[in-house]
C-alpha cells in the first residue's frame, strides 16, 4: 500500500525511521490533509448562520427559491419556456457546485393566467416557503400584482418579460428589456430602414400593450408621422376579424402588433385567411410581443416575413448561445424552441447566484445591494450587466419570422443601450 501512495524517494527514508517513526509521519500527513478540506470546506460552504440571518429556507447543504409562472390558462402558451429556461439554469449551477456550496431547490407554483392567482403564490412562497428568490412572472399585470407582496415580505423577484418600463422596484431584477430599449429602437429601425410614416396600433387590453402603444405614439407622432389606429383585444380573445377589415381600410404602412399568449394563434390566422401576406410586407407587421414560443403555436407558415423587434433570437450566432441551444434542446428536447424571453428567464438564477456570492449571503437586502454592477461576459444574447436601475443594459435585435418557426436577424444596434424606466417624455 505505501508503494501506491508515497513517492519512491521517501521509501528510502522511510527504510532508515523506526516503526513508531512512520507511523507519527502517517499521522502528521493524515492531519494536514484533515486540516486541509476542512478549510476547503470553509470556504465551499460558510456557516449557515452567517449567510442567513433572516430566516430563508437556507440549509448546510441546500437553499430554496420558487418558479412562479403561468403553466395553465392562456399564457402558458409562452411562459413554459421560462419554466424549462429556469430549471435548466439551476440544474446547471447545482452540476457546477451550488451558490455558496448549497444545492438550490425549487417550489414550483401556477400563477394559471390569474393575476390575484400570483400575488397569493408570491406571499405563499415568502411566508410559507421561505424561499430566497423567486423567478416568475410574464405580463406586467402578474408583475404589479406580486410587486406589493414582494415589498411587503422583502422578497427579491427576477423579472424575464420584455415590458413597459415606468418601474424600478428594489424588490426586482428586470432581465427583460424596458420600453426606451425595444420599442424605440424597433420604430426608430423600422422608420428608417422601410420608410414607414402611418401606423395601426393593436394590443392585449392590460397593462403592458396599452402602455407600450402610449409610448409607441408619442414617438411615432414626435417624428412627425401619424397613427392612424389603434385596438385593443381581451386577454385570450379569438376574433380579430373585424379589427383585420380596419387595417385593410386604413391600408398602414406598420401594423404595431402588441398581442399576447393564446390570442396570437388566432390573430395570425386570420391574418393570413383574410389575404394579408405579411412576406410582401404591404402592410409590414411589426411586433415586440411574439418570440418563438408563440410561433410553435401560430405556425411558421401564418407569421412568416412578420419583424419582431427583441434582444434575443435563438438564431443569434455566438458560442455562448450556440452552446446554450443545444444544451436547452438536449434537455427539453430536439424539437423545442427557445425565445427571447425563455433566455432572459435563463439569466435570473445565474444573476442571482452572481450577486449571492458577491454578498457573501443569501440575505436580500446584502443581495439587492450586490446585484448593481454584477455581469454576466457569456450569456447567450451576449454580454449582461445589472444597472443600479435594477435592469440590464441591453442591444435591440431586429428578426424577420421564417416558415420554420425561426427569425432571421437583419439588425442589430452596434452598442449596448442603457435602460432608461422613467424616460423624460
Amino acid at each position: 500500500m505505501n508503494q501506491q501512495v508515497f513517492p519512491p524517494q521517501y521509501h528510502q527514508r522511510v527504510n532508515r525511521t523506526s516503526l513508531s517513526g512512520r507511523f507519527t509521519r502517517k499521522l502528521k500527513m493524515l492531519a494536514a490533509a484533515s486540516l486541509m478540506l476542512a478549510v476547503h470546506s470553509a470556504m465551499a460552504a460558510p456557516a449557515t448562520a452567517d449567510v442567513n440571518t433572516t430566516g430563508l429556507a437556507v440549509t448546510d447543504n441546500t437553499v430554496k427559491v420558487g418558479i412562479l409562472h403561468s403553466s395553465t390558462g392562456t399564457m402558458a402558451i409562452s411562459e413554459t419556456g421560462s419554466v424549462q429556461a429556469e430549471k435548466l439554469a439551476i440544474e446547471q449551477i447545482n452540476a457546477a457546485g451550488g451558490v455558496l456550496g448549497r444545492k438550490i431547490e425549487y417550489v414550483q407554483e401556477d400563477g394559471a393566467s390569474d393575476w390575484p392567482t400570483f400575488a397569493e403564490k408570491a406571499r405563499k412562497l415568502l411566508v410559507s416557503d421561505k424561499v430566497a428568490a423567486i423567478f416568475g412572472g410574464w405580463t406586467s399585470a402578474s408583475r404589479k400584482a406580486m410587486l406589493p407582496v414582494l415589498e411587503q415580505y422583502n422578497g427579491m423577484l427576477y423579472y424575464p418579460t420584455f415590458y413597459e418600463g415606468l418601474e424600478e422596484s428594489p424588490n426586482v431584477i428586470y432581465t427583460g428589456q424596458e420600453a426606451t430599449q425595444q420599442i424605440i429602437s424597433g420604430l426608430d429601425w423600422v422608420v428608417k430602414n422601410k420608410h414607414a410614416k402611418t401606423f395601426y396600433l393593436l394590443g392585449s387590453d392590460y397593462i403592458w400593450p396599452r402602455t407600450a402603444n402610449k409610448i409607441a405614439r408619442h414617438h411615432i407622432e414626435k417624428l412627425g408621422l401619424k397613427v392612424v389606429g389603434e385596438d385593443y383585444y381581451p386577454l385570450g380573445n379569438t376574433q380579430f376579424n373585424s379589427v383585420i377589415n380596419k387595417i385593410k381600410l386604413k391600408k398602414p404602412d406598420v401594423i404595431y402588433a402588441i398581442v399576447v399568449g393564446g390570442s396570437n394563434v388566432a390573430f395570425y390566422k386570420q391574418l393570413k385567411a383574410a389575404g394579408i401576406d405579411l412576406t410582401k410586407e404591404k402592410p409590414l407587421l411589426l411586433t415586440i410581443s411574439v418570440t418563438e414560443d408563440e410561433i410553435r403555436g401560430i405556425g411558421g407558415e401564418n407569421i412568416a416575413g412578420a419583424y419582431a423587434s427583441m434582444k434575443y433570437f435563438q438564431s443569434m450566432d455566438n458560442p455562448a448561445n450556440k452552446a446554450f441551444v443545444a444544451a436547452f434542446k438536449k434537455r427539453w428536447g430536439k424539437d423545442i424552441v427557445i425565445g427571447d424571453v425563455t433566455q432572459a428567464a435563463y439569466l435570473g438564477p445565474w444573476l442571482w447566484k452572481a450577486a449571492v456570492e458577491k454578498a457573501g449571503s443569501f440575505d436580500v437586502d446584502k443581495v439587492r445591494k450586490a446585484s448593481p454592477g454584477i455581469e454576466l461576459k457569456d450569456a447567450p444574447e451576449g454580454y449582461v450587466r445589472v444597472h443600479e436601475n435594477h435592469h440590464l443594459w441591453s442591444k435591440t435585435v431586429i428578426g424577420r419570422a421564417r416558415t420554420d418557426g425561426q427569425y432571421d436577424v437583419v439588425y442589430q444596434t452596434p452598442n449596448l443601450i442603457e435602460p432608461n424606466p422613467f424616460p423624460k417624455d
